[in-house]
């Protein structure tokens, strides 16, 4: 039994350092990247991708953005799949406010994969008219050095340089526990996983040399798995090269959100892991503070140590996560630090209910998870 106990208050001490590493890797990116790129940003013409589909809170506000970046070159490609989506008049009207941006809309699908954004975005690739093409989602706010961001971050063996969302302004309970799974969970582990240099690929920036992805085939090449990121992820790798993070993850507006939406979303996401990387996925219900807790409760059960120390822990383990999120400027507040606790007490069931067979919608399309 000592030898248990020993195991488990290592896995618990364990566990509180690595929590305690990715939280020092977020606060440094924020504050001490000084990483630089071969690349004169502001000398590469640039495509923006932007994949639209019905209306969506601070939807003028996040594709207005795209019109006002700093940058001399670039032009945007809005693509619809279908010619009644409400969100066309809007697109139409940005346009028209932006007549010296170069922008067009495409609508239409071609249909090459299990995904609907993929389908939609490949006769965007194929208008495409320069050789550095960004696919960024309709909710990313694009700050006006959006492009210096995404260019300090092409240095040596670079094959896409991607970022996670950040969940910005929540408006409900709801809001807050998005951005407590987008935020200290989901970006915090890409963060440190990029700083390790194996970074994973998420689709609402995904930014391309065009020479990169026609080596495998083109943009085709992405419909080998049900999430095009994952895709882009094995295709970079597959060629030795990296997939690195900006320094810090581009902004989305959550405003007002339903918790059976945000549910369902990290549902899905859970099991495009589980069906994309499997090994990695598996070990995803060891982290948040379930598992450690768990771990320090039995082992001062068997050592008969005070509970206190339990106590201690959960308030450590938590500062730390609360201090680091108020210091790197992510959304903070009483309700956010709820949602946080709430997360984690959702993870472990999270990862249960991944590993259902059914599929899943996105946006009124369903998609079969099986191959």
């Amino acid at each position: 039994m000592i030898i248990v106990t020993f195991l488990l208050f290592i896995l618990t001490l364990l566990c509180l350092l690595i929590h305690i590493f990715s939280l020092i890797i977020v606060f440094s990116r924020r504050f001490f990247n000084r990483k630089k790129t071969s690349y004169d940003s502001q000398n590469q013409s640039i495509t923006i991708l932007r994949p639209v589909s019905g209306l969506e809170n601070n939807l003028e506000r996040t594709l207005e953005s795209a019109f006002l970046l700093n940058h001399p070159q670039y032009e945007i490609i809005f693509c619809v799949s279908k010619d009644t989506d409400p969100v066309i008049p809007l697109v139409k009207t940005l346009m028209t406010r932006y007549p010296n941006i170069k922008s067009s809309l495409l609508i239409g699908e071609d249909v090459i994969s299990k995904n609907p954004k993929l389908n939609n975005l490949v006769k965007g690739w194929k208008a495409a008219h320069y050789r550095w093409i960004v696919m960024s989602d309709s909710n990313v706010l694009m700050p006006k050095n959006y492009f210096n961001q995404i260019f300090a971050r092409w240095i040596d063996k670079t094959g896409l340089v991607v970022s996670p969302p950040l969940g910005t302004e929540p408006q409900n309970f709801a809001a807050d526990l998005e951005a407590a799974f987008l935020n200290s969970y989901q970006a915090r582990w890409q963060l440190t996983s990029d700083s390790i240099g194996h970074g994973f690929a998420q689709g609402k920036t995904l930014f391309w040399c065009r020479d990169v992805l026609d080596r495998a085939g083109g943009i085709n090449a992405l419909s080998c798995e049900l999430a095009e990121d994952a895709a882009a992820t094995k295709i970079v790798r597959d060629q030795g090269l990296k997939v690195r993070l900006t320094a810090m993850p581009f902004g989305q507006p959550l405003g007002k959100r339903q918790l059976r939406s945000v549910w369902n979303r990290q549902l899905r996401w859970a099991k495009l892991r589980r069906d994309s990387f499997p090994a990695f996925f598996y070990l995803e219900i060891l982290s948040g503070f379930v598992f450690p807790a768990i771990c320090l409760f039995f082992a001062c059960l068997l050592s008969s140590t005070s509970f206190m120390l339990l106590l201690w822990f959960f308030i450590g383990w938590y500062m730390c996560e609360f201090l680091v999120t108020f210091l790197v400027g992510w959304p903070f507040s009483l309700r956010q630090a709820l949602a946080q606790l709430t997360r984690d007490m959702l993870l472990p069931l999270l990862w249960l209910l991944a590993f259902s067979p059914k599929g899943y919608q996105w946006q009124g399309h369903k998609v079969d998870i099986k191959k």
